[in-house]
């Protein structure tokens, strides 16, 4: 059986493979009850009429039309005048042989994970209608095989959005889209046709907390990184210096993922400067920088020196990370060497999804969206800390200016217990350890215990009961 139809199907059609000898009313009878009997056929899926049936399979009709009737006779199909024959409903329906069942997904009764927006905060009314005006308002060709620079109409859009909410300097012609962050390292890393580094420079550094993940898919594509430490005033640029190898950076500079703050202005333009001595780039992560609360928003360092930054931003915290959009600005010798590295036939990040991202954006859909979720997710920061100021005073609060999570200060040596107190009362929420650099030492930067909250993942039905279960494991004052 080819397809496995459901109970929402019509079910016109059905491909069973009979036998080539015996008899056929008994074959397809025997066929029938094993794709129902195996699951294959949900029950309430609509059998094919039994000329159309037996025409698909070259044998009578009279066959056909008698192997039905037996088989409502056994209780196996149901025919009603007028709505044709189905799969009767069972009362238990028999579990699939020899199919593995997907293991059970355990869920925590309260997510405060980072990294997620609130899910049921999507746009949907707004983004269907976006949608609408972008179908009708396709072109013929958007249909086909598509660009891999992406769809020209997002890129326009984008061009003019990061200008006016990010500073970023650029034109449609050097924005490659892709499917998000992780898309665009394996772009630039991975593979025969990696973009980056070039030869006899292949270390990347990196700040000393950041996310393990694109540590490791850096480490998969042979690329070691190199730790930069840490303080208030973001990653410490100097320490390029001691990596002569180094002509890559990964930054976070709007607003440093997961400690907070941005990166200094004065480390903005130094950082830069090294670029432009040592032939070096910068990839610019803004991973939230529309999301701002209690000062002005930084721009993006790509606008100091756009031929030696790539600017690398998503919609996964604007919007949602299950819409899979990304897009690289990048400096013009690098954006032909990005697209070889895609191919022609590269799975692309979806051209309808393109187009309604670039009239969501074109109309002001996407704007008015930020705006709001902006306030939302001010609002819920602002129950946090306040939160904390009254159970738990003690607890040192941080990087809350912007962002979608805050980071609260442990007393040392108390963060592994205070995770094993979470999960226990059923409360997700990560660890500042689990973000640390492997390679980076106690002597160029002290480990710090903490928690990394998200505050903007939960419904707001569920939030104030997540926030209250987080207090509730936080330890005394020492």
């Amino acid at each position: 059986m080819t397809d496995t139809p459901t109970a929402t199907t019509s079910g016109s059609d059905l491909h069973l493979e009979l036998p080539a000898t015996g008899g056929r009313r008994a074959a397809l009878m025997a066929a029938l009850r094993e794709a129902i009997r195996s699951g294959r056929l949900a029950p309430g899926t609509r059998l094919p009429p039994y000329r159309a049936l037996a025409a698909d399979l070259g044998i009578a009709r009279n066959t056909a039309a008698d192997a039905y009737a037996e088989l409502v006779a056994e209780g196996w199909l149901t025919a009603r005048q007028g709505s044709g024959t189905a799969v009767a409903d069972r009362a238990e329906p028999v579990a699939p042989t020899g199919v593995r069942r997907p293991a059970r997904v355990h869920r925590p009764s309260h997510n405060l994970r980072q990294g997620q927006p609130d899910a049921s905060s999507f746009p949907r009314t707004a983004w269907l209608a976006a949608g609408r005006r972008a179908l009708t308002a396709a072109p013929n060709e958007a249909f086909g095989p598509g660009d891999p620079q992406g769809r020209r109409e997002l890129r326009t859009v984008l061009a003019d959005y990061l200008a006016r909410v990010r500073g970023v300097r650029t034109d449609p012609d050097r924005i490659v889209i892709c499917s998000g962050f992780a898309h665009a390292l394996r772009l630039l890393f991975e593979g025969a046709g990696a973009v980056l580094p070039s030869p006899g420079s292949g270390r990347l550094a990196v700040e000393a907390y950041g996310l393990g993940f694109h540590r490791e898919l850096l480490a998969r594509a042979g690329v070691p990184t190199v730790p930069l430490p840490l303080d208030e005033h973001g990653a410490r640029i100097d320490g390029l210096a001691a990596h002569r190898k180094v002509r890559t950076v990964l930054l976070t500079p709007a607003h440093q993922f997961p400690t907070g703050g941005p990166l200094h202005a004065s480390r903005r333009a130094a950082v830069v400067d090294w670029a432009r001595r040592h032939g070096g780039l910068v990839l610019e992560d803004d991973y939230d920088g529309e999301f701002r609360y209690d000062r002005q928003p930084v721009g993006a360092v790509q606008g100091l020196d756009p031929e030696r930054v790539v600017y690398l931003g998503t919609a996964s915290k604007s919007l949602t990370p299950a819409l899979r959009l990304g897009w690289m600005v990048l400096p013009d010798h690098l954006v032909d060497r990005v697209l070889a590295a895609k191919g022609e036939r590269e799975a692309w990040a979806s051209a309808l999804d393109q187009l309604t991202l670039a009239e969501f954006i074109g109309s002001g859909g996407y704007d008015r969206h930020v705006r709001r979720m902006r306030r939302r997710y001010r609002e819920r920061r602002d129950h946090l800390v306040a939160a904390l100021a009254e159970h738990a005073p003690h607890i040192e609060v941080s990087g809350i200016a912007a962002g979608l999570h805050a980071v609260l200060r442990l007393a040392p040596g108390t963060e592994r217990s205070v995770l094993k107190a979470a999960a226990y009362q059923g409360l997700a929420v990560d660890g500042l350890a689990d973000y640390r650099h492997p390679g980076i030492g106690p002597d160029e930067m002290p480990a710090t215990d903490g928690l990394v909250v998200g505050y903007a993942t939960p419904p707001d039905h569920a939030y104030q009961a997540a926030v209250a279960t987080l207090c509730g494991i936080l330890p005394p004052p020492v």
